[in-house]
């Protein structure tokens, strides 16, 4: 039986100040010095051994960090054991705060990922907010319609969210269908194993929406870390309340622009940056004359949200508004103004006065959301039509995107096509897949001002695919710059593929280091289905059977044979029973702990790649040691990235493989 072993330290403030995810990295980094002095490590040695931790390497050279120990510590010749060692990490990852600023440019404080810092506080503010949009959201869900309403001046919120359901239920609100709810265990009492899959379930399908849970790991839901269990309530929340902010869900943005250039940079943006340009539309209209760029400053004295709303709901305005110098009285007829409406809000005039940036976002989404003002009668809208369908290309650029994102860079991508141009972002990618890969001496960080800059920056991707033996004829760092979009979805299947295949080939135990090709992985997977007494087999990762789902179901059950519920599976042979068997496939495997980023319809179309990487992540995770056979600090995720997302699935028989007491089998 696998269980979760933890990474835990004798002073508690100290246990506190990481989540396990960073633990574990953090005493991998440390044993790996230790093996490299020969089993010692002195204070000297730390500032060369500690370039290879990603905020205090990148952010503070050899000799600031030098300088820095020897004003801290009398003794360099000191031994280090792991506490001094997590000591002076702390230490230097404040310094490197205080020198170079967070430096990380990210879309919005939403999604910049919950890192450790040195306290760790949360927003009662926001989350009065979340609770509120809780109960509001899930008021009628049957399984925990019992423990709502939530009271947002307690606890509640998470110690509810300790068994997983709340936040599979709330990514599903966000994204309606991410996960099967037939594949959550829903049980009144919930035993270790079943919870521990629940959380395994939510952090692989947030990871598979967009969210950033590169710190996050199960075992910080058991423990109920308020402010991790909040950043990615936030995160989801806010997937869901822009949700309508693109060109396919709301074709009327169109009137935003005024040609089909401006179009294409339009379906280009974030949705944040398409709330901020219409906000600012409407604002136009209303004859305000500043521009706002941000949900925080810009909004504090409630003036631009007063000539919003006036534009929006003129019917529902009060000319005192405007008039009142108090900005908190301001503040306080604008939520007046917005409940006339009927627009839900969750924040207060305190809230919108001391510029909550969470809080406003969500506040201007919701009006969107409620009245856009836009016009369905727009010229504009018949040039969608001429567009091309580009369906896979979307879905293949969705998956590598929230594949990337899920390594935790310092960048939070809204578009692949546009956000991999200058270089950077790739670059990154390549280390975490490869470390040690990527020449940084020669790369330029953003913001790049000077085009060649760019240029040298995807000379050096395409230099190290070239390396990595990646399939890349005639293609050059200019056309990664361009955004030639079929060469840059080429070169991150190319890099995923390798990706998952190193992952393999380093479970030396299974492949004694050779190299593990397309077939192997297709041979494990039929021997495997083979074995268990099934008589399926996947001819290839193009085979049109497996669109009804079943080899998959089966390999499943092979692997863990309590994991599928056949109750619950169709035979696959109409759209709707293939759509339903897909999904609880992607569900069961999340739930073990892959981490995926396909699509139902990917398995429906048997779409050859995306059927590479779900079996592959199947192999992965079933040939992988139990937790407590690896070395201390390995982590479940399947990315290179420094601090990685923690995903401890259980391997006892004993776990519960279905979602409700009903449909359990004796």
């Amino acid at each position: 039986m696998a269980g979760y072993v933890g990474v835990f330290v004798s002073d508690p403030w100290l246990q506190n100040q990481f989540t396990q995810a960073e633990l574990r990295s953090l005493k991998t980094h440390f044993m790996t010095m230790k093996r490299e002095n020969s089993g010692g490590l002195k204070l000297a040695d730390l500032p060369g051994k500690m370039s290879r931790i990603k905020h205090v390497g990148e952010n503070l050279t050899e000799q600031e960090r030098s300088s820095f120990l020897q004003d801290s510590y009398t003794n360099l010749e000191d031994e280090v054991d792991f506490e001094l060692f997590l000591r002076v990490y702390l230490k230097l990852l404040a310094l490197a705060t205080e020198r170079r600023g967070s430096g990380a440019k990210n879309a919005s404080a939403f999604l910049k990922s919950p890192t450790s810092t040195l306290l760790h506080t949360i927003s009662e503010s926001e989350k009065a907010s979340y609770v509120a949009h809780v109960n509001n959201y899930l008021a009628e869900d049957k399984f925990l319609k019992k423990y709502l309403p939530l009271e947002p001046s307690t606890n509640d919120l998470f110690e509810i969210a300790k068994d997983g359901v709340l936040i599979c239920k709330l990514i599903n609100v966000a994204v309606p269908g991410t996960i099967d709810e037939r594949a959550i265990n829903t049980k009144r009492e919930l035993n270790p194993w079943e919870r521990n899959e629940n959380h395994t379930l939510c952090l692989n399908s947030a990871k598979a929406i967009g969210c950033t849970v590169v710190n996050i790991g199960t075992q910080d839901f058991i423990e109920g870390r308020r402010h991790l269990v909040l950043g990615l309530i936030s995160q989801i929340i806010k997937i869901q309340l822009l949700a309508d902010l693109n060109l396919k869900k709301t074709p009327q943005l169109v009137e935003l622009v005024d040609d089909s250039k401006d179009v294409e940079e339009l379906m280009s943006l974030a949705p944040e940056k398409i709330l901020l340009r219409w906000m600012n539309f409407q604002l136009k209209k209303a004859g305000y004359t500043k521009t706002v760029t941000n949900f925080s400053s810009d909004v504090k004295d409630a003036e631009a949200y007063a000539h919003l709303l006036n534009v929006l709901a003129p019917e529902h305005s009060n000319p005192s508004t405007l008039k009142v110098k108090d900005p908190s009285e301001r503040a306080k007829l604008v939520l007046e103004h917005a409940d006339r409406m009927g627009c839900k809000r969750y924040l207060t005039g305190k809230d919108i006065v001391e510029g909550s940036p969470n809080l406003n976002l969500a506040f201007v989404a919701h009006i969107f959301q409620h009245r856009n003002g836009l016009s369905t009668q727009t010229k504009q809208i018949s040039f969608l039509e001429t567009l091309p369908d580009d369906t896979q290309i979307s879905r293949e650029e969705r998956s590598f995107r929230f594949w990337i994102n899920s390594l935790g860079n310092s960048t939070y991508i809204d578009n692949i096509f546009e956000d991999v141009r200058n270089g950077w972002v790739l670059l990154e990618t390549l280390d975490k897949v490869s470390p040690g890969i990527v020449n940084w001496k020669i790369a330029t960080k953003p913001p790049i001002k000077m085009p060649f800059r760019k240029v040298e920056n995807c000379n050096q991707v395409v230099k190290i695919g070239k390396q990595l033996k990646f399939s890349l004829v005639n293609i050059a760092g200019n056309d990664i710059v361009q955004g030639n979009k079929k060469l840059i979805l080429a070169y991150l299947w190319q890099l995923m593929r390798f990706n998952i295949l190193q992952l393999l080939k380093n479970l030396r135990f299974h492949s004694h280091g050779k190299e593990i090709v397309d077939a192997d992985i297709l041979e494990w997977a039929n021997t495997k289905v083979r074995n268990s007494g099934r008589q399926t087999r996947m001819a290839s990762f193009k085979d049109k059977s497996l669109s009804d789902g079943i080899f998959f179901l089966e390999l499943l059950s092979a692997v863990l044979p309590r994991s599928v519920n056949w109750s619950l599976v169709t035979k696959g042979q109409s759209e709707e029973e293939k759509k339903m068997n897909a999904t609880y496939i992607i569900s069961i495997a999340r739930k073990l702990g892959c981490s995926i980023f396909l699509l139902p319809e990917d398995i429906i179309e048997v779409n050859q790649k995306m059927i590479l990487t779900l079996t592959a992540s199947i192999m992965y995770w079933t040939l992988k040691p139990p937790l407590e056979e690896r070395p201390c600090g390995s982590s479940d995720s399947e990315s290179g990235s420094i601090l990685d997302t923690t995903s401890n699935s259980t391997t006892d028989d004993t776990a519960s493989e279905s979602s409700t007491d009903d449909n359990s089998i004796n």
